[in-house]
């Protein structure tokens, strides 16, 4: 059996590995967030980026789908007056 002392430590380190998965979570979450709103999509398809190879499959979508996005029109270059 295990002892109280070795049962605190573990149960200290699993509340450490939550808190760091949950911020690794929200370090890959909020790129992917941003990415898929920019692209015109639903930015809720981020959270499918979690799950193993369907994150391979959705990269995939974002990168040869046509992005709904306007694109920018250039604005000319006026040099300074003298």
């Amino acid at each position: 059996m295990v002892d109280e002392h070795t049962m605190h430590m573990m149960m200290g380190m699993m509340s450490i590995f939550a808190v760091f998965g949950i911020i690794m979570i929200a370090v890959v979450m909020i790129p992917y967030w941003f990415i898929w709103k920019k692209a015109g999509f639903s930015p809720w398809l981020s959270l499918l980026m979690l799950l193993p190879l369907l994150n391979i499959v959705m990269l995939y979508v974002l990168a040869f789908s046509e992005w709904k996005v306007v694109p920018v029109t250039p604005i000319a270059y006026i040099p300074p007056q003298p």
